[in-house]
């Protein structure tokens, strides 16, 4: 009742005439853990946020298979209120669709991602401390256009985007147009994704598989990365990352393990890394969860990984990040 009435009174004020063909949704989430962290032997505990937020989409179908459609997506810090980050900085886009496929506009994350880390990170939605600690997300979110592909054949999608840098003339290097795209095909209970991006001198691609069995998931990716840590700039050379996850679920619970291991860089000694993760979720209804969980992180002398995800100082020898964690998610 209360989205149908804001919605109301936004056409009202708009004086859109078509109300009946446009629709707006209301949606967020809240997702909050207590934790106790171990930062490489400096321990502490700590109310942490799991990428809340709260956001707006809506749609307007103009006739023809016409439509016009937009997303705003604000991030906040659910421990304190305060946003995590710019408003609207999570997404902000416009779009148009129809029998040509889609064209999207704005400020949105790279389909490379979604396709392939996003996909098998499912206990816990690939957020917060145990977050995957060794992808190379190397694609930026701003300043872009993408083009979606009509779905040509059943299961099948495809998507290219392209970020421009509008950098200044003369300003500090850094600035590069970037690419991403994305490959994804599911057919019955196999799910198969590719992504790639490509920012400056650095380079990514991976390719994850995901079979779902009802009570039984299991899925995983490789990725390689030329100085994916170093984008858009360094030469750290190239290195393998591989994830392995798996969830068993039985009625509301939800026994998750997801294992990672990237390997060294070829031109950086001591830059191997390894992640852990094991959790439980018990799901109360469609929309709430409370859950456990501890996760792992050790990183080479290097410190490629813990200096980017969690603080941990470079001391010259092998550094370990670890947490256990009790949280409640719930999505409206």
């Amino acid at each position: 009742m209360k989205k149908t009435l804001i919605v109301a009174a936004v056409a009202a004020l708009t004086g859109t005439a078509a109300f009946a063909q446009s629709s707006v949704t209301i949606y967020g989430r809240f997702n909050t853990t207590i934790e106790r962290m171990d930062n490489n032997g400096s321990k502490s505990t700590a109310e942490n946020n799991n990428a809340s937020r709260l956001g707006f989409k809506g749609v307007e179908d103009m006739g023809g298979g016409l439509k016009a459609g937009f997303q705003l997506e604000h991030g906040f810090d659910s421990s304190n209120g305060i946003p995590a980050a710019a408003f609207w900085g999570r997404q902000s886009e416009v779009n148009l669709s129809g029998g040509f496929g889609m064209i999207r506009v704005g400020r949105f994350t790279s389909e490379a991602y979604f396709a392939t880390a996003d996909y098998v990170s499912m206990h816990n939605h690939d957020t917060g401390l145990s977050e995957d600690a060794l992808y190379a997300y190397i694609g930026r979110n701003t300043n872009k256009v993408a083009y979606r592909l009509p779905t040509l054949v059943p299961g099948l999608s495809v998507e290219g985007g392209y970020s421009l840098s509008e950098a200044v003339p003369g300003a500090a290097p850094g600035y590069k147009n970037t690419f991403d795209g994305a490959i994804n095909y599911q057919t019955g209970p196999v799910a198969l994704g590719l992504g790639y991006e490509g920012n400056g001198a650095a380079n990514q691609v991976a390719v994850r598989a995901l079979v779902d069995l009802g009570s039984f998931v299991v899925g995983g990716y490789v990725q390689r990365d030329k100085s994916g840590w170093a984008a858009p700039n360094g030469n750290l050379g190239t290195r393998t990352n591989v994830r392995v996850s798996a969830a068993y679920i039985l009625g509301g619970s939800e026994f998750h393990v997801n294992f990672g291991n990237a390997g060294k860089y070829s031109n950086v000694a001591n830059s191997a890394a390894k992640q852990l993760t094991l959790a439980y979720n018990y799901n109360l209804s469609k929309r709430t969860k409370v859950y456990a969980y501890y996760t792992e992180v050790k990183d080479g002398a290097a410190n490629i990984y813990n200096n980017a995800n969690f603080g941990v100082a470079r001391t010259g020898r092998d550094t370990k990040f670890d947490s256990f964690a009790i949280g409640v998610r719930h999505n409206f």
